[in-house]
């Protein structure tokens, strides 16, 4: 959707969007083909439900667009949707920070992961900022926020974690033929 949202006939001066997160895209297609490979039928029956189901709300969304709307007015629903599923993707680690509080430990929440969060949201903060755009500086801003408490939860309960070695633990030892790495 930002990709569609930065494109010249919907938003003028944005195309820093469009090519920044159509790279995006094409690296998460071939995450997502990975996934698919090596998952069982399941889960990639659930996925291929939930990649229709995008689909269609995107398809959608770009035809009511450029057919209902004209110049300026497309910016607001595309700018909308986006700002719903940037919020919803900046804040999908709350359950991991719930589970980080409850067990008062990190284990489960990657570090890496919560850096990233914290820089991607700064990042585009900033950019949204400087162009004052509202549709990208309020779900980055809270992005941010998200990724400043992360941290601060990593760094609170990083020491009182307890790290478990994997093959110590009964239900992950190997077989006896099994090479080790």
């Amino acid at each position: 959707m930002w990709v569609f949202y930065g494109l010249p006939f919907v938003k003028p001066d944005s195309i820093l969007l469009s090519t920044i997160n159509g790279i995006g895209f094409v690296i998460e297609i071939f995450y997502v083909l990975i996934f698919i490979l090596y998952s069982n039928w399941a889960k990639r029956k659930k996925i291929f439900l939930l990649l229709i189901l995008e689909a269609i709300v995107f398809i959608a969304l770009v035809l009511g667009s450029l057919l209902g709307l004209h110049g300026k007015k497309r910016s607001t629903p595309v700018g909308i949707m986006c700002l719903i599923f940037n919020i919803a993707m900046y804040f999908s680690p709350l359950t991991v920070m719930s589970r980080v509080i409850k067990t008062k430990s990190v284990e489960y929440m990657p570090f890496c992961l919560s850096l990233a969060n914290f820089a991607n949201g700064s990042v585009w903060f900033v950019y949204a900022f400087l162009k004052f755009d509202p549709y990208v500086l309020i779900p980055n801003d809270l992005g941010a926020v998200s990724g400043v408490i992360q941290l601060a939860l990593y760094a609170f309960y990083y020491r009182k974690t307890t790290w478990y070695d994997v093959e110590k633990l009964p239900e992950f030892q190997l077989p006896d033929n099994a090479a080790r790495v």
